[in-house]
């Protein structure tokens, strides 16, 4: 690592694009890697949080979207519109 000695910022000089940050990695519940458009399965059921419905065990949910937060699959389901899943519950098909 270099530090500036103006500012102590660090950095790495290896690193190619100079932000320092690491790409997120997702894994299902199986541990396998998630990648944005994958098609996943439920493997519990879900209740909707609001309503009385519930996302049935077995659910197939193609094209999801990974974004960053404790909910990290973002994706919309026939019957139940846009939602956000939490990997842990999924497993990839």
């Amino acid at each position: 690592m270099l530090v500036c000695p103006e500012c102590a910022h660090e950095w790495n000089p290896n690193d190619a694009d100079g932000s320092g940050e690491e790409e997120k990695i997702v894994k299902d519940s199986n541990g396998n890697v998630l990648k944005d458009g994958d098609s996943v399965t439920v493997i519990k059921d879900l209740k909707v949080k609001g309503t009385s419905l519930v996302v049935k065990i077995g659910t197939k949910v193609k094209n999801i979207r990974l974004i960053d937060g404790d909910h990290d699959i973002d994706c919309k389901i026939d019957g139940f519109g846009a939602m956000k899943l939490k990997s842990e519950f999924v497993k990839k098909n």
